[in-house]
């Protein structure tokens, strides 16, 4: 149960996360956030560091670092997609496999969730289909290579929970340093070699700072809940954060939901319950 509520958290945390670097890209470049508020996040899990039980090895920095690569791929294709294909198609694409992968890994590996919780991850996998799915953007144009990009860019997501769930557990926060260090210095070095600007929009860096921390935040309850819990199971439930980004949107914003997205969040409660009654 304790696995459930902090994976659960943990969604409600990267949604919220998703949604202030949102508002941020509104008025920044997209690689000024992105290196920005990873940036924030490092500074956060620095501070962490000897707070948290931990100590330090080269196994746990080494699988963070390479959950942090698989992360960072995922993240310049996702953009790369978004940018050439049909939204509506890329976002759920994306969005299914990082949440499928996990449990296809967790269960090739020995995991066997009760047969309730298992109905509660065919019904998380088909929420995020639909809360991803933005019906006013589904043009029919596009090639098969943004779709490609999508699926590819789901797999560097899934990659990057199931990396980080094999750092050991008693190395704490290191593995998350690990994972931060590369995708920061990868997507800087891609942006320095592209000459695009890291400066920030003009009032929107504490929206940017916060998402980084919000972003790190929630890798913090990631290893929390998969410590404690099945990673076919955690994986699912935090891959429902779309859910808490769109009613943000609807609440702060006033951005109308569509009827297969209000039917992803009551979907997304459902699973949340099932797999907590387990």
């Amino acid at each position: 149960m304790t696995a459930v509520v902090l994976a659960t958290v943990c969604a409600v945390v990267y949604g919220t996360a998703d949604f202030f670097g949102g508002l941020a890209t509104r008025r920044s470049r997209v690689f000024a956030v992105v290196v920005l508020s990873q940036s924030a996040g490092m500074a956060f899990v620095i501070a962490l560091l000897p707070l948290l039980p931990g100590v330090p090895s080269w196994a746990g920095v080494l699988w963070g670092m390479s959950a942090g690569l698989a992360g960072a791929a995922g993240l310049l294709l996702f953009y790369w997609a978004l940018a050439n294909g049909v939204m509506s198609v890329v976002a759920p694409a994306t969005a299914t496999t990082s949440a499928a992968l996990p449990v296809l890994f967790g269960l090739a590996t020995g995991e066997r969730p009760e047969p309730l919780a298992l109905a509660g991850v065919v019904i998380a996998l088909l929420a995020v289909t639909l809360v991803s799915r933005d019906p006013v953007r589904s043009a029919s144009t596009g090639t098969a290579r943004p779709l490609i990009a999508a699926l590819a860019s789901g797999a560097g997501f899934g990659g990057f929970f199931i990396l980080l769930h094999q750092a050991p557990a008693d190395t704490g926060m290191w593995s998350l340093f690990g994972a931060r260090l590369v995708s920061i210095s990868l997507v800087a070095l891609l942006a320095v070699s592209t000459r695009r600007s890291l400066r920030p929009g003009r009032g929107t860096l504490r929206v940017i700072v916060a998402a980084g921390v919000l972003d790190m935040a929630a890798n913090v309850l990631y290893l929390f809940a998969v410590q404690r819990g099945l990673l076919s199971l955690v994986a699912v439930l935090v891959s429902l954060y779309p859910a808490s980004t769109l009613l943000l949107a609807r609440h702060v914003l006033g951005e109308r939901l569509h009827a297969l997205q209000v039917a992803g969040v009551v979907a997304a409660l459902a699973a949340v319950g099932l797999i907590a009654a387990a």
